[in-house]
């Protein structure tokens, strides 16, 4: 009997397998990974904030009005005397114009004469600035410098109509952007490939998450100039190799993935009745039952007539029905130890309450010392 063609079948079979779960394997591992990109912001690498303050003109009728925004009328006055008009001694009534402040964000590394977007928001009173142009308008950086000049017609999200009775505002009217509405006068001096190391920041700071970092950094350039200075700084040495590729180097470590770790936390907001459980959440073993109190108070006033050809009144008798009944007693919910979040909130969902109810029910357990997570109240 040949078992020749066999044991080749079954050789073939069993390798065709472990491909088959490797393969699962890194899939399974790689929805767990995160880019070191999406985790770090590198130093130096930051946008700054710009602001100025402008005039926006062309309003119908939505402006400021000038006798209660005296600042407003300066600007418009030392516009048009910059214009060759002069306006010292007049007095003026338009309601045609807003002064406004814009803000913008100069993002890394832009170049003379790029554009950015900007916001342009109403400083005085004026109710809308729905077809509104800004006129050339500086944008000032935190040393005082300006950055980039912003001018363009105002493109507003909301609206506002109405009459002597009532009116209907829809979005924000007083605030507006303006697309590509600044463009870039002076750069930002910074010598990337100068420098003698890469210092990356953790969003979210972690000493496990940054040793994870530091271990596929120090993997992928194979030097161990990579050093963890805390749990928000990564610092990296330039390797040789690198020497004056500083922006090769910070891609190839921003494609490095790593599973990042964090507190276990759970975060409520009592407001809206929001619960967020982290995955790393674990509560031990616990029973839990919630009551279900219902107190209802009905008034119910009845007219009491005196007799006919009697010199009684008319009088309303108050009449208040309180009732209080208490649901059906649950049973208790017993919660294994050291569960899971799916196991978690399908214990909580067993006791069919809402989430506010919830909220009492995630402090009561960090009251008993149950919940092995940080619950933040927001």
């Amino acid at each position: 009997m040949k078992h020749g063609p066999i044991r080749r079948a079954l050789r073939v079979a069993a390798l065709a397998a472990a491909c088959l779960l490797g393969a699962a394997a890194v899939a399974g591992d790689g929805l767990a990974q995160t880019r070191v990109k999406d985790l770090v912001t590198f130093d130096g690498v930051r946008r700054n904030q710009l602001i100025g303050y402008g005039l926006v003109v062309g309003l119908n009728g939505s402006g400021d009005r000038l006798i209660n925004t005296p600042f407003t009328e300066q600007s418009l006055k030392g516009m048009l005397e910059r214009l060759g008009i002069n306006t010292r001694d007049e007095v003026l009534r338009t309601r045609n114009a807003a002064a406004v402040m814009v803000t913008a964000s100069l993002p890394p590394f832009a170049r003379q004469g790029t554009t950015i977007d900007i916001t342009v928001s109403a400083l005085g009173d004026a109710t809308s600035l729905l077809g509104g142009t800004l006129l050339v308008t500086p944008l000032l950086g935190a040393d005082g410098q300006a950055y980039a000049v912003a001018q363009g017609s105002l493109s507003v999200s909301g609206f506002s109509a109405g009459g002597v009775a009532a009116n209907v505002t829809k979005g924000v009217p007083t605030s507006a952007r303006i697309a590509n509405g600044a463009i870039v006068e002076r750069e930002l001096k910074f010598a990337l490939d100068e420098t003698t190391g890469v210092r990356m920041a953790l969003r979210n700071p972690d000493f496990t998450t940054a040793n994870r970092i530091a271990d596929a950094v120090a993997l992928r350039l194979g030097s161990s100039a990579v050093h963890v200075l805390d749990a928000t700084t990564v610092d990296v040495r330039i390797p040789p190799r690198y020497t004056g590729a500083v922006a090769r180097l910070i891609g190839d470590i921003e494609q490095l993935t790593v599973r990042p770790d964090g507190i276990a936390r759970v975060v409520v907001d009592e407001r809206s009745g929001t619960v967020v459980i982290g995955d790393d959440v674990r509560i031990s073993r616990v029973a839990i039952t919630q009551g279900n109190l219902t107190v209802r108070v009905v008034e119910t006033p009845q007219v009491s007539q005196p007799q006919p050809f009697s010199d009684g009144q008319t009088v309303v008798v108050p009449r208040t029905d309180v009732q209080v009944q208490e649901g059906n007693g649950r049973q208790f919910v017993t919660i294994g130890g050291n569960v899971s979040l799916q196991q978690l909130v399908n214990g909580l969902n067993a006791l069919g309450v809402g989430p506010r109810d919830m909220v009492a029910i995630l402090q009561a357990i960090k009251a008993a010392g149950a919940l092995h997570a940080d619950l933040e109240i927001i």
